[in-house]
């Protein structure tokens, strides 16, 4: 695979620009290319690299699409890009495991929950979800427990940076350009285009599509767009199972989640890299970057405490909240979770693992956003919601966009 090395110096004038080069940035890039050939694109990245935020610091599940609401773009476009995904690793020879997934009814007040996920599945036409009993658990993962269960057969991992290298790749070779270390402070409309300022000058671009995750809300309200959703940080953290642990799990075991939380509880991955996690973890953050904890941006603090939907989701959230508190703090509470879909598990003393930042949007009545959401302002397109499944649906999503853009 081809490095990409993003040392130029970004062009002054172009004809599209995308700020953000992770995975959905670069995806964005490459199919806007593919559509205008000999356009002049140019993709600004903050970081010395591709894939530093959410990109690079998930588990690297491709989703097979049982979680989402039938009808919503987080449906839709992951079971059409999870299966784009695995065709184009395939063209590029990017290596990645289809092993599978577990969702875990442990207890029978589960089991309508369960019912919900697989009406979703198989509305979303999630390719061969199958319901188990409880007595077939152990043919899929001989250690989970549980009076019945989901099986997804399509959902797998991949180095998801891997993934955005190579769209970069793709992209260059079309003849775009990608300029790492390139921070955009601001953008402003200007007759015929928007003057993108950033850390090496100002771009002037006939059009711009703006994939910045963590910063994206701030990005789309200093070009025009609504205040509302803000992006609220959420911290999730990741414990790594010991050798003899992780030979207890084959592939990925998740529990049954709440439908009030867009997040799915402590689960087990076992990801590309071969490690077993067990998280994430879900705290509200104290900076947008805030991958230790001890780290503290005094406006990323000030913005989500000012936000009205953040004191009405604690006040409608505050028993989830103090779970997650609990099991940042206490491995043997993060670890006694999952011991309930494996109870092997029990006592386990498992290291820290990685941690990431999702870029949650939260609207101002208090409601964490569920679905992706891409607003339009003028000559500018914003995705202002692209947590899990973006990745996954990357492909899919950046076609979405490119008709948006069109």
């Amino acid at each position: 695979m081809a490095t990409t090395t993003g040392s130029e110096r970004p062009p002054a004038e172009c004809d599209v620009a995308i700020v953000g080069g992770g995975i959905v940035g670069q995806a964005v890039a490459r199919e806007l290319l593919s559509r205008r050939p000999g356009a002049r694109l140019c993709v600004l990245e903050a970081e010395p690299r591709i894939g530093a935020h959410q990109t690079g610091r998930s588990s690297g599940v491709i989703h097979a699409g049982i979680y989402y609401e039938p009808g919503s773009l987080k449906a839709r476009l992951c079971v059409e890009g999870a299966r784009e995904l695995y065709d184009y690793c395939d063209e590029k020879g990017i290596p990645y495991r289809k092993s599978g997934k577990l969702v875990v009814a442990v207890e029978d007040e589960e089991l309508g929950r369960l019912d919900e996920l697989e009406r979703r599945g198989i509305a979303n036409s999630v390719p061969r979800l199958r319901r188990l009993r409880g007595d077939e658990i152990a043919e899929i993962e001989p250690h989970a427990r549980g009076v019945a269960a989901l099986h997804s057969p399509a959902t797998g991992v991949v180095d998801f940076v891997a993934v955005a290298t190579s769209y970069a790749t793709d992209m260059e070779a079309a003849g775009g350009s990608l300029h790492l270390g390139t921070t955009v402070r601001r953008a402003v409309p200007r007759e015929g285009g928007l003057a993108i300022e950033h850390s090496a000058g100002t771009t002037v671009a006939k059009q711009a599509v703006f994939c910045a995750g963590l910063w994206s809300d701030r990005l789309a309200v200093a070009c025009g767009a609504p205040a509302d959703p803000r992006i609220v940080p959420f911290r999730g953290g990741y414990l790594r199972l010991g050798p003899a642990e992780a030979e207890l799990i084959r592939a990925n075991v998740y529990p049954v989640p709440d439908p009030d939380m867009p997040f799915l509880g402590a689960h087990l991955t076992r990801n590309f890299a071969g490690d077993v996690l067990i998280g994430p973890s879900a705290l509200m953050a104290p900076a947008r970057d805030a991958y230790d904890l001890r780290h503290v941006s005094r406006r990323d603090l000030g913005e989500t405490l000012r936000w009205p939907g953040t004191w009405k989701m604690m006040r409608k959230q505050w028993r989830a909240g103090l779970v997650e508190m609990r099991n940042a703090a206490s491995a043997p509470s993060f670890v006694a979770e999952a011991a309930r879909m494996v109870p092997a598990l029990a006592g386990a003393r498992p290291q820290a693992g990685p941690a990431g930042i999702r870029a949650q949007a939260l609207g101002r009545d208090g409601k964490l956003v569920d679905d992706f959401v891409v607003h339009r302002t003028e000559n500018a397109i914003h995705i202002r919601n692209a947590p899990s499944p973006a990745a996954t649906s990357s492909l899919a999503l950046a076609r979405l966009i490119a008709d948006r853009l069109e």
